[in-house]
């Protein structure tokens, strides 16, 4: 049996769904393994941030997001905060609290070692 690459034509122009209850965040996962590999499945997809949006999770599974678009200010709970921009890499370990903030607007892609949630 062979195995086919799957193709996601301008996935990052996709329209985003909300993020929970906030109406200036948007995520949405684009593709997942999780059909084929429910045990450790990788999910990947697309966050953005509008112009002043904030919020805080505390992460259940480890994630990798690499800055598309604008900026994204990101803290953790030891109190480290950087202001990523377009072209940086943000690797957030299972169990970090990691707040999400934005000055002007941001994107970034993601991939978490997780089952897919935001459809």
């Amino acid at each position: 049996m062979s195995l086919t690459l799957q193709h996601f034509p301008k996935a990052q122009e996709a329209k985003l769904p909300f993020y929970g209850d906030y109406k200036n965040l948007y995520i949405g996962d684009t593709v997942s393994s999780t059909k084929d590999d429910p045990v450790a499945p990788l999910t990947s997809g697309f966050f953005r941030a509008e112009a002043g949006a904030k919020t805080t999770s505390t992460y259940t599974y480890f994630e990798v997001k690499l800055v598309v678009e604008g900026d994204l200010i990101v803290s953790d709970g030891t109190g480290q905060k950087v202001n990523a921009v377009a072209g940086d890499v943000l690797y957030f370990p299972k169990g970090a609290t990691i707040t999400f903030e934005s000055k002007n607007g941001g994107a970034a892609f993601y991939v978490g070692q997780r089952a897919q949630k935001f459809e």
